[in-house]
């Protein structure tokens, strides 16, 4: 699969950026990634709003070998075959998973930010500890 391809591919979805990624590429719009492309397979994202639809589909999950263990990365899950000769639902598919992908991003900002507020009230006690 190359560039053109998925471009060609995600035409009916929209605008999409493809870049190099890993051995493969990220496929993002919005400034959003919302799919992977390796070994020459599409893996959209996912998230437990659109995970039964995947596994109604008989769709894996993105799986990768180590030297001790098989990683199983739940968040991508292959895009069904037949979705490459229906263009129209193809699309459908890639909004849901730009939605799931928007959703996490949120998610990992909202922890950045509580994380960050931890902080600043950490270092606050510890000044008003070492004031008295």
């Amino acid at each position: 699969m190359d560039r053109d391809f998925l471009i060609d591919l995600f035409a009916p979805f929209g605008p999409v950026t493809i870049r190099r990624m890993f051995s493969g590429f990220g496929v993002s719009a919005d400034g959003v990634n919302f799919a992977l492309v390796l070994r020459g397979t599409i893996y959209l994202r996912a998230d437990p709003d659109s995970l039964a639809r995947f596994e109604a589909e008989g769709a894996t999950p993105f799986q990768y070998q180590t030297r001790a263990k098989t990683v199983t990365v739940a968040s991508y899950w292959q895009l069904p075959e037949r979705l490459y000769d229906d263009p129209d639902e193809l699309a459908e598919w890639a909004r849901a998973a730009l939605q799931a992908a928007q959703r996490a991003a949120l998610k990992k900002r909202g922890k950045a930010g509580k994380r960050t507020i931890k902080k600043a009230a950490t270092k606050r006690r510890t000044k008003a500890a070492q004031a008295t």
